[in-house]
């Protein structure tokens, strides 16, 4: 693009003129020198006396640029150059400062001019002439305020361009110390308000950090855009020192920023952000550690050290030790929080490398057995406090911050080598012994279990040595030492926990094999439970012969809250690590009857919680089971406390989403179908076959209340649980409700969830999954569509659903049901026939319902923008009913939009139909030939059809047909620029050539000419092509040979006069 510059002012010498004319024109070339211009045209201006004229011409020569919208590089290079011009005067005399100030007043005075292109350069200008300012510049006071003023005005521009400009001028007028500062103001209220995430971003990019600012800034954080997100840590990174952040702040950046969604600002966050603090801490990784609260938040701090590690090269990940003595350990008196959790980690992330990290986990690490001995020489060291000692808080936090040093080294045991049996044996002693002290903290109980488990391959036995310290924690110490090391003692009669096991298990098989009719095995397992029997007979004497009255004293069960708790937790981890697939065995039912179902009914909280989640875990092991307490679980969740409330909930869901709601019904029953996927599927279908199959109308009709009513809790927890639970069983289509998904929808939407973090990720999850994984489920959004727009068209101003966007929800519905979006087809139908009826025109048809039932609801017009939106299928008896549907609405409503928009897609389908039809009739057809090869010299050509087919074996059709519908779709879009009727013979001109160069000769044009009398004629172009859009013919009149072509399904066809 070149600016049309045109001389001016005659007070102005030729000289004077052509140089400044000269400057503008050789300043829109990049590639020359704009030093050089700015000092030649400095120069003019010094040796002027009068520099009045000057700034009148220099400003006219501007004003061509002003009025260019487009960021054209010209244009771009004018500006540049102005900007430079005009503050290449570093000492001006005062006159020349008057001077300058009058044209920057000058250019302030169009800032609201109406053109959105003039604001838009008066604010760049602004922002590139205070931008080239050196940093000690100064400027007059009443320049500094009228540029303000015009600046906070233009950030509220409704052109998004226009406030970007705006908001960089204004970077170097912010004063960050002055609390009352009105840039600082603006810019806050356009990071909180804007829609436009550039302007968000160009704000980001030039606000001054300050105590004021740091929470916006920070807020960014969280924007919805990854551009924004992006920005707001690279700020972060560069503007803000680590020590100016609060630890909740560094653990929530840190947080957010690595799990991201985006992993352009995970990368910000690791290769940025990090090294950014740690060049502020001398790249000391602990020391960044410190900076953290690693107690309370130590999955944060394992995230950031595996993130710092994976940018580390390996050869530099063994300099930094940790001060590890010859042993390959840490001193016990050297262990903090920070160096035990880099020590875990480092070896975490090592061990990760698989076969190419065990040399250097060798450095970091020692034998298993050498570090079995550290470990249990640090765990017997935590001390246990009284209930007076818990009281004094300095001795509490020393306790916790050795209980969190002792879950760190529990944690490095999965590191170890335990692949030499002598060591992993030491490892499981340790692990036993620890378990077995009732000195041993109850937060270490879960882990301790958990590491044990992990050694023990086999499911029974791990429940065999579950059982044991389960048993041993309720009775005597002594009896207690007489079971910790059951393999040493062979010798010895059999514990007596063992033997009541045994006992236990020999009832089960016998019950079995009766059952089985195997009444030959069953008489050998008579005889051996009698002889165990008389086994723990004479074990329970003997104790009772050698025992001090004390020890009988002792031998009580004991059933404290800390005890049941520890037990509850170890039967907790057995069953989590157990195969979902595996059968109850008489032991766990032994531990159901003795311990967890008795504990549902304990009076301390946390007791009962473990033992609720116990029994929702064993119920998935035997459906029988879980038959028999689900209404206990549902009792459960409705009436204790949150926390067990949630714990309940959770089986309750789990229960469902494995054997489905026929779990609820008194005779077995097939697993509940998926709905089904035909697009045909009966609207009268009752809700208890479409949400529960075979199950019990009233039971899971109770539940599905239930949940609803949860989904209303003012708890958040609870309702959060309750949103992601309802989501799996849709997803894996154990109910299909169009009311439940409607629940939630307005669930998202709901401003009283916006600070609900997980529920509203998890639902913006699942809709996106459950609608794009089959046609079924987009059938059950389309279903729940009018549902979900009436409740928010209703809801009461007082409701917090009046404030929800509903051009946003209806956004979301349409694009959830749009049938491109799916993952993959539902049936072998959709596949093989492209032209079924898809979900869009079900909703066509219900919307277009809506609009007739009252054509003067407000909501009309609403309903005709999501008629413009959808996504029709091609099948002709559905577009021909919706075309009879929208006429209809044409007669009834009045609201102008409204018509506007539905008369455009009467068009739509219209055009569309016609067209199919075309498609199936014809194909372009090859130019007649005579027997001798010469082409017929008939006025009218003789066109044969030839079959579709037959052309699609010439390569060369589709490429000619290209061409022939651009040249016609040329002419006819451009028919309506016609003015007049020599316009229009011009154009033919060039259809003419177009269609001459576009066609081959094997393709019919012919050219017909009439001259009745001088001066006047017609001219017909007859081309035979692919249905296109069709001319009418033009009659003799010209006025009439101009008009706007009317669509229809004819051959291109046109006259033109002449």
């Amino acid at each position: 693009m070149c600016l049309n510059v045109f001389s001016l002012e005659e007070k102005m010498t030729a000289d004077n003129a052509i140089e400044i004319k000269e400057a503008f024109q050789r300043a829109q070339k990049g590639h020359n020198n704009k030093a050089k211009l700015v000092a030649s045209l400095k120069s003019r201006y010094n040796k002027l006396e009068d520099k009045t004229l000057f700034h009148e011409e220099f400003v006219h020569y501007l004003k061509y640029a002003m009025i260019v919208y487009k960021r054209e590089p010209t244009v771009e290079n004018v500006i540049e150059f102005v900007a430079k011009f005009s503050t290449s005067f570093q000492c001006p005399p005062k006159t020349e400062e008057e001077e300058e100030k009058g044209g920057v007043l000058h250019i302030l005075l169009s800032h609201k001019a109406n053109s959105h292109a003039v604001r838009f350069r008066v604010c760049q200008l602004i922002n590139k002439l205070l931008g080239s300012m050196a940093e000690n510049a100064q400027i007059d006071d009443d320049l500094f305020d009228q540029i303000h003023q015009a600046m906070l005005i233009r950030v509220t521009d409704k052109f998004p361009n226009v406030r970007i400009q705006a908001a960089l001028a204004m970077t170097r007028l912010q004063q960050p110390m002055d609390p009352d500062c009105p840039t600082i103001d603006a810019y806050m209220m356009i990071l909180e308000n804007d829609s436009n995430a550039e302007v968000r971003r160009a704000v980001l990019s030039c606000i001054a950090m300050s105590p004021r600012t740091l929470p916006k800034v920070l807020k960014r954080t969280r924007d919805i855009k990854e551009n924004v997100r992006k920005l707001a840590y690279q700020v972060l990174a560069e503007k803000v020192h680590i020590k100016a952040l609060s630890i909740a702040q560094r653990v929530s950046l840190l947080q957010q920023g690595l799990h991201d969604s985006s992993e352009a600002v995970r990368e910000v966050v690791c290769a940025r952000l990090l090294p950014a603090w740690l060049l502020r801490l001398d790249g000391n990784v602990v020391e960044l550690l410190h900076k953290l609260d690693v107690e309370n938040c130590a999955q944060t701090a394992l995230d950031t050290l595996r993130a710092i590690f994976t940018s580390t090269p390996a050869d530099e990940l063994l300099q930094n030790k940790l001060q590890l003595d010859n042993r390959k350990l840490i001193p016990l008196d050297s262990l903090s929080c920070e160096n035990v959790l880099y020590w875990r980690a480092l070896c975490e992330f090592i061990k990760a490398k698989g076969d190419e990290g065990d040399e250097m986990l060798e450095q970091v690490l020692p034998d298993a057995a050498t570090y079995a001995d550290y470990l249990y020489g640090y765990l017997k060291a935590v001390p246990v406090l009284s209930e007076e000692q818990r009281a004094d808080f300095n001795q509490l936090e020393l306790v916790m911050t050795k209980e969190f040093i002792s879950q760190q080294l529990i944690h490095l045991t999965g590191c170890l080598d335990t692949n030499e049996e002598g060591g992993r044996r030491r490892v499981l002693t340790v692990l036993q012994e620890m378990l077995a002290l009732p000195q041993t903290p109850p937060s270490l109980v879960s882990l301790l279990t958990e590491k044990l488990l992990a050694l023990i391959p086999d499911d029974h036995r791990r429940t065999q040595t579950v059982s044991y310290y389960t048993h041993t924690h309720t009775h005597t110490s002594e009896l207690i030492h007489t079971l910790v090391y059951p393999q040493v003692q062979v010798r010895n009669p059999l514990p007596l926990a063992e033997v009541k096991v045994r006992i236990l298990e020999a009832k089960q098989a016998l019950e079995d094999c009766i059952t089985a009719q195997e009444f030959s095995r069953a008489a050998e397992l008579k005889d051996s439970i009698t002889g165990l029997e008389n086994h723990r007979n004479q074990i329970i004497q003997d104790i009772a012969e050698s025992s001090q009255p004390a020890d009988k004293e002792i031998r009580t069960e004991k059933n404290d809250p800390e005890t049941l708790l520890r037990c509850l937790t170890m039967c907790a981890e057995l069953l989590k690590q157990m195969n979902i697939k595996t059968r109850m065995s008489p032991t766990i039912s032994a531990l159901m009857s003795s311990l967890i179902l008795p504990s549902i009914a304990n009076a301390h909280p946390a007791v009962r919680n473990m033992a609720v989640v116990c029994l929702g875990t064993c119920a998935l092991h035997s459906k029988e089971l879980a038959k028999t307490h689900m209404v206990l679980l549902l009792q459960i969740a409705q009436l204790d406390e949150v926390k067990i409330r949630i714990s309940a909930l959770r089986a309750v869901i789990d229960l469902l989403l494995l054997f489905g709601f026929q779990l609820l019904s008194d005779r077995p029953a097939t697993q509940t179908e998926r709905p089904s996927h035909s697009p045909d599927r009966q609207e009268d279908e009752t809700p208890a076959a479409e949400d529960k199959g075979d199950a019990p109308e009233d039971s899971a009709q109770s539940i599905l209340i239930m949940l609803s009513d949860f989904l209303d809790s003012e708890v958040s927890d609870l309702r959060t649980e309750t949103a992601e639970g309802l989501a799996k069983l849709m997803y894996t289509g154990r109910i299909s409700s169009a009311k439940m998904l409607s629940r939630l929808v307005l669930l998202w939407y709901n401003p009283v969830t916006e600070d609900d973090t997980r529920l509203r990720h998890c639902l913006g999850v699942f809709f996106q999954l459950y609608a794009r994984e089959s046609r079924a489920h987009q059938e059950v959004v389309e279903e729940c569509f009018l549902p979900t727009i009436r409740t928010l068209m209703n809801a009461p101003a007082t409701s917090p659903l009046a404030e929800v966007d509903i051009n946003n929800v209806v956004e979301l519905l349409v694009e959830l049901t749009r049938p491109s979006a799916l993952i993959k087809p539902s049936t072998n139908t959709e596949v093989r026939n492209p032209h079924l009826v898809c979900v869009h025109d079900y909703l066509a048809v219900r919307v277009c319902g809506e609009m007739l039932k009252d054509p003067t609801a407000p909501e009309v017009r609403l309903y005709a923008k999501t008629l413009s939106n959808l996504e029709l299928s091609t099948d002709g008896t559905i577009r021909k009913d919706l075309l009879t549907l929208l006429q209809q609405i044409t007669q009834v409503v009045k609201d102008r939009i409204c018509l506007r928009a539905v008369e455009k897609m009467i068009d739509q389908l219209a055009d569309s139909r016609e067209q199919a039809e075309l498609l199936t009739a014809s194909a372009l057809q090859p130019l007649d030939v005579n027997a001798d090869g010469r082409h017929t010299n008939s006025s009218n050509l003789h066109i044969h059809r030839i079959p579709t087919q037959a052309l699609h074996t010439h390569h060369h059709f589709r490429a000619v047909e290209m061409c022939s519908i651009l040249c016609l779709t040329r002419f006819i879009c451009s028919w309506r620029q016609f003015s007049s009727f020599k316009r229009i013979i011009s154009y033919y001109q060039n259809v003419v050539k177009w269609i001459k160069i576009c066609l081959p000769l094997s393709y019919s044009v012919s050219v017909q000419t009439k001259i009745p009398q001088a001066g006047r004629g017609t001219v017909n172009i007859n081309l035979v092509s692919v249905p296109c859009f069709s001319a009418e013919t033009a009659t003799e009149d010209p006025s009439k040979s101009a008009k706007r072509p009317k669509r229809g399904n004819f051959f291109f066809f046109f006259c033109i006069l002449i």
